[in-house]
């Protein structure tokens, strides 16, 4: 792990983990194991150039190619087809993960207009899906050449195994969540 939140994730989160949760060994220590980026766009189904545009901005954001997702069943009151893209999505792992995240954390959010922190629901499962309503937080994005304001469900999957143990992890990892636990 190169990037400094990987770095950081051994040195300082690991022990911190450790000690606060009692763990016996570090592999008992939840890790973040990957993120998830999803972008859901049903008007793309009458305009094509939406699935083009947000797959180039979910590219651009991640530095990883993302994919389009299609349709898994017809519905003729949406003038759906099966296998139609209707949104896009990225999966990020290790080294891109951890830059993803610090972007994230440390420029994207604090961009967010009236900023207070976000929710700390998780899944129950030591997940975290966080839903961002525009994609132009991202300094990537060149507001200028943005056709229509989308969102994003941005999910952290963690390897805790309960919601007490994500929320730690996350919340070491820099993530503002506002009220504590």
């Amino acid at each position: 792990m190169s990037t400094t939140l990987g770095n950081d994730y051994k040195e300082r989160i690991v022990p911190e983990l450790k000690k606060e949760f009692n763990y016996s060994t570090v592999m008992q220590v939840p890790r973040l194991e990957k993120i998830v980026i999803n972008q859901g766009l049903g008007a793309a189904t009458q305009d094509k150039k939406l699935i083009e545009t947000a797959l180039n901005e979910l590219t651009a954001i991640t530095g990883q190619k993302a994919v389009p997702t299609l349709s898994k069943k017809d519905i003729s009151n949406f003038k759906l087809r099966k296998k139609m893209p209707i949104g896009a999505m990225v999966t990020l792992r290790k080294d891109k993960m951890y830059e993803f995240l610090e972007r994230l954390v440390k420029v994207a959010l604090p961009r967010i207009r009236d900023f207070k922190g976000i929710n700390s629901k998780l899944d129950g499962r030591g997940n975290y899906t966080l839903g961002i309503t525009e994609q132009i937080i991202f300094p990537e994005i060149n507001i200028d050449n943005v056709p229509k304001l989308q969102g994003m469900n941005i999910t952290f999957v963690t390897s805790a195994p309960t919601d007490e143990e994500g929320f730690a992890l996350l919340k070491k990892f820099g993530l503002p969540f506002k009220h504590e636990k």
